[in-house]
């Protein structure tokens, strides 16, 4: 059975920083691309940034200069690295994998999601 595994979260003041990860198991052979979604209070879910197996990144405007998104193809991680955080920033992130292929499925999967609050 797959499974997203988030870890990382928690509260920090402004100007600080957190490093999410995210673990990916259950015999897996192969994932097309790993990202990281956000969704503050009342608000839709949004894209925070994405990585392909071969390491193209891709980024939300908001987030550009202060976070970076790393992989581990080998042990199917995907890491968050998040500075010069902002109140507005606060938020429930979920990892996604997308186009995962399995010994029993393929498809996009979702993690439990972790809190990350930034204080002002």
């Amino acid at each position: 059975q797959v499974q997203l595994v988030e870890s990382g979260g928690g509260l920090v003041q402004a100007g600080g920083s957190l490093r999410l990860s995210c673990a990916a198991s259950g015999s897996i052979f192969s994932i097309n691309a790993m990202g990281w979604y956000r969704q503050a209070p009342g608000k839709q879910r949004e894209l925070v940034a994405t990585i392909t197996s071969g390491g193209r990144t891709a980024y939300a405007d908001s987030v550009k200069g202060r976070f970076t998104i790393s992989r581990d193809n080998a042990k199917n991680t995907v890491y968050l690295q998040m500075n010069s955080l902002k109140p507005e920033d606060t938020a429930v992130y979920y990892c996604n994998a997308e186009g995962l292929l399995s010994l029993r499925s393929r498809g996009d999967y979702w993690g439990q999601g972790t809190q990350v609050t930034v204080s002002s």
